[in-house]
């Protein structure tokens, strides 16, 4: 979650060096762990070692440059290229996304 805060701040500073507005982004994340760890302040005993990155992704939530929002695994469109998913999953992505089988009957 840091590293894709950390190109959102990179691409909003490029855009708005350039003259172009930017409203907060959504950051779509699956691990509803981390979005709590992010929003909550109080460190736990597992969580020390990501003390850092914490408090650069909370940073950016409370100036309003990000906005983490949960996305349910079956709605990951990545899976379709990084997993091997079963047919009816894969099709339902594959749609999302645009594409369309080519052998597929008209």
């Amino acid at each position: 979650m840091a590293n894709a805060t950390d190109e959102v701040v990179w691409i909003r500073n490029l855009l708005l060096s350039l003259g172009v507005f930017v409203p907060m982004a959504q950051l779509h994340c699956d691990n509803q762990a981390a979005i709590h760890i992010a929003n909550n302040p109080v460190f736990y005993e597992r969580t020390k070692h990501i003390e850092v990155d914490c408090h650069f992704v909370r940073e950016r939530i409370l100036s309003g440059i990000i906005k983490p929002h949960c996305t349910p695994t079956i709605e990951q469109l990545a899976d379709t290229f990084t997993k091997a998913l079963g047919q009816r999953q894969f099709h339902y992505l594959l749609g999302k996304l645009g594409g369309a089988d080519l052998h597929a009957p008209t």
